[in-house]
């Protein structure tokens, strides 16, 4: 990971710079990073967390190798050199298995920090900040710190086997929660320096203690709460006022920036700030794929709008008949009774993401598009429902194919975060 190295050393120089991390299994939301870096002539990084992709298959059914090679071909397909993608691992730990005592739990951490590094992911995200089963809530820095050290060793050995470059880590004991806030948020404080320091300490000596230390010298990111997140409906927007002496105690540490999760729905000029402010690690994965069902709802109502469609797809009554039968991947979220169907659409947790690949919504995509690729939608539609992707087309910038309207929604959102981390820049 010489480029994370790289750009690490650049920011602590001085320059604003940064990168973004596109969290996201999702083969449209992937083609339009790629494609993004294709044009700007940057790498793209790419990471999968522990629930989504793991020995098991995850929810994604997709092992550690699995989605190396379904990145791979996206890559391919876009015309991509595989050298720019760089695959990172997010919350890799016990996160998928709490429910089970913590060595049961560690024994399976371990086996999926093998499969990461042994499948080529190089960017590593040591999450062990959660309790497991017999853990005393919430768990002392020291043990979330040594069980960071313990996978680390697994990481190195894994690398040493594999070849390549070596792995570089990220680690932190103030994880926010994977895919937004479940509670209905008011106020977020930044993490305090004090507790910064006290995880880089116990981290360092963890490492130390583990005979480490030439993995400590690539520890480049440190997971702290800038003062971000969202809920369903809101969103915590970045103070840096707030944030001052937690960027300031980043300064101090040789070889460390911030790494900020849960940017997600942040403004342009938030993101700018997160990089200058040394969070120059900017995580996003469920604002891009509701920044996508935006996109695929607008097609659906050109679609019923438009008069000469002979078979309709129905898309967004497949969408939510197919939620509504079929709850576990929301049930836990939405509580509000009278409002699961606002929420299934509309939630900024974006939990309608999961039921993408079932084969019945998969169809009824398919049809859609299909019906949007054999009739063109009107520019008085696409004005209507998609203003943006209709003064891109308006300036030839963009092809009024339904594909391609539908990766500019999610593109119009990466741009945000390129922008902020100066990639492509000059």
């Amino acid at each position: 990971m010489k480029y994370l190295l790289d750009l690490v050393r650049d920011h602590k120089r001085g320059r604003p710079v940064g990168i973004f991390s596109v969290c996201s299994a999702h083969p449209l939301v992937i083609e339009a990073a790629m494609q993004l870096a294709l044009e700007r002539g940057t790498p793209v990084l790419v990471e999968a967390t522990s629930n989504q992709v793991n020995q098991f298959g995850g929810y994604t059914g997709m092992t550690p190798a699995a989605f190396r090679d379904f990145v791979a071909g996206i890559a391919d397909q876009v015309g991509l050199a595989r050298g720019r993608v760089l695959l990172g691992g997010d919350h890799l730990g016990p996160n998928a298995w709490q429910d089970q005592p913590a060595e049961e739990a560690m024994a399976k951490a371990e086996v999926l920090i093998e499969q990461y590094v042994g499948a080529g992911f190089r960017k590593i995200h040591l999450d062990c900040s959660m309790s497991c089963r017999d853990d005393p809530v919430p768990l002392p820095d020291a043990v979330v710190a040594r069980r960071a050290a313990r996978l680390c060793a697994v990481a190195e050995r894994a690398w040493q086997a594999a070849g390549g470059e070596a792995p570089v880590y990220i680690v932190g004991t103030e994880v926010p929660v994977p895919g937004g806030a479940h509670e209905d948020l008011a106020e977020l404080h930044p993490t305090t320096p004090d507790a910064a320091a006290a995880t880089v300490a116990a981290h360092r000596h963890a490492f130390a203690a583990a005979r480490l230390e030439s993995a400590w010298e690539r520890v480049v990111g440190l997971v702290v709460q800038p003062g971000v997140e969202f809920d369903h409906h809101k969103v915590i927007d970045y103070r840096p006022d707030q944030a001052v002496a937690l960027s300031r105690f980043i300064e101090g540490q040789p070889g460390l920036v911030y790494e900020a999760h849960s940017t997600d729905y942040q403004t342009a000029a938030n993101l700018a700030a997160l990089v200058r402010d040394h969070f120059a690690i900017l995580k996003v994965g469920p604002g891009l794929t509701f920044a996508l069902r935006e996109t695929l709802w607008a097609l659906a109502d050109i679609e019923q709008a438009m008069p000469d469609v002979e078979q309709r797809s129905n898309f967004k009554d497949v969408v939510l008949d197919t939620m509504r039968a079929e709850p576990d991947y929301w049930r836990k979220y939405y509580h509000d009774k009278g409002r699961e169907r606002f929420d299934q659409q509309y939630s900024l947790s974006d939990r309608i993401r999961y039921y993408w690949p079932h084969p019945a919504i998969q169809a009824a995509q398919a049809r859609l598009l299909a019906n949007l690729e054999r009739t063109a939608p009107s520019l008085t539609l696409l004005s209507q429902y998609l203003p943006a992707q209709y003064d891109a087309v308006r300036e030839g910038r963009l092809a009024n194919v339904p594909r391609e309207l539908l990766k500019e929604g999610v593109a119009r959102v990466l741009r945000h975060y390129a922008d902020a981390c100066a990639m492509g820049a000059a």
